[in-house]
């Protein structure tokens, strides 16, 4: 029997039809393209770090249950006991986790509005469920309140996908529409927060006022993606039901130890981000003055723009021809038609970016 036949017989249509998540190659390359918050720690911390790191016994399992860690994250928000974590390998794990808990179900359905991110239908569509995605207003991405709520009304769905502030479009959702939305829907509403910090404020004490309300954290964008670490914030129900679902031992040791590190050193982090979002306005500021190009307003530490009309390809492979590398977007939904995503880097890399997409430009 061949590899083919073997798979044609035992694996499932939906997971040989799969496209896969892309990461492009940045070897080399000014790498403006993953959100990444582009400033290392100071050598002093960098040094307690690697301290901090080699008193950690890695011949032992880690804490399966992150204890330290996660009093340390509940802490560093202000939550009481009303409000429960669940810890996983980057927000990727958690996202795959939400939808293996609904995959049994006959006709559970999975929601997003779109364009949003790609994780969302990759692991609905992984598990077998149905994924409806509704459009947002393709003239400032703005969420359609109605269509979305008249779309929840006729799929009735187990899980709906809010990115606020989303990617990649990098506009935040309005408070009462989420609010709205939790009213309207029957199975839980996840809101993704990945880049909340650099907007705020956070949603998550709003967790208690809506009992099918979860809240993603990660600490991917504030400068520790290689940790890959995030949390779901929910009512201590929906948290017993998803730590049944949770693999043991999720969270390596050294991640658990490095977290706990960064959340006692957390005004360092800050520090960094408030210089991110200052240079968000002056790099959105010489965008908008290229010819041609339409920037829309960012929430987040990446900005979204669209190059002329029929250029967003031989724009894109011109820049990383000149070193550098961004995000085609273009051909993700059809409201991203030319468009491209960078990276809020340092006023240095922000520099070659401008000069290199100039160039570009002609």
């Amino acid at each position: 029997m061949s590899i083919e036949s073997r798979i044609a017989r035992f694996v499932a249509p939906w997971v040989r039809d799969l496209t896969p998540y892309h990461v492009a190659d940045a070897s080399g390359l000014v790498k403006l393209d993953a959100m990444e918050n582009p400033y290392p720690l100071p050598a002093s911390l960098r040094e307690a770090w690697v301290e901090t790191l080699a008193r950690t016994d890695l011949n032992r399992y880690p804490d399966p249950h992150s204890r330290a860690l996660k009093a340390a994250w509940h802490g560093s928000l202000g939550l009481g006991p009303e409000v429960g974590l669940v810890l996983g390998n980057g927000s990727d794990e958690l996202i795959h986790l939400l939808c293996l808990a609904v995959a049994g179900q006959p006709g559970a359905k999975v929601m997003s509005p779109e364009p949003s991110f790609a994780v969302y239908r990759i692991a609905a569509q992984s598990l077998g469920l149905e994924f409806v995605g509704v459009p947002l207003d393709p003239e400032d991405f703005a969420l359609d309140l109605p269509a979305l709520l008249a779309a929840i009304e006729d799929h009735q769905p187990a899980v709906i996908f809010l990115a606020s502030p989303n990617n990649p479009t990098a506009n935040r959702l309005e408070a009462a529409g989420v609010a709205e939305i939790c009213r309207a829907a029957p199975g839980v509403v996840v809101l993704d927060e990945a880049y909340y910090r650099f907007s705020g404020p956070t949603r998550v004490g709003e967790i208690p006022a809506h009992e099918n309300l979860v809240v993603m954290h990660t600490l991917s964008k504030i400068g520790l993606a290689g940790l890959r670490l995030g949390a779901l914030f929910a009512q201590p129900a929906w948290v017993e039901l998803f730590e049944r679902l949770r693999m043991p031992y999720n969270i390596n040791t050294l991640t658990q130890v490095g977290a706990c590190f960064a959340f006692e050193h957390l005004g360092e982090f800050e520090r960094q981000i408030a210089r991110i979002v200052e240079t968000r306005s002056a790099l959105a500021a010489a965008l908008a003055d290229l010819p041609g190009i339409r920037v829309w307003p960012s929430a987040t530490n990446f900005i979204l723009f669209r190059v002329p009309a029929g250029r967003g390809n031989v724009v894109f492979e011109s820049l990383r021809e000149q070193g550098i590398l961004v995000k085609n977007v273009g051909g993700a939904h059809a409201s991203l038609v030319d468009c491209l995503r960078v990276t809020v880097g340092t006023e240095r890399e922000n520099a070659l970016f401008i000069a290199a997409l100039t160039r570009a430009l002609g």
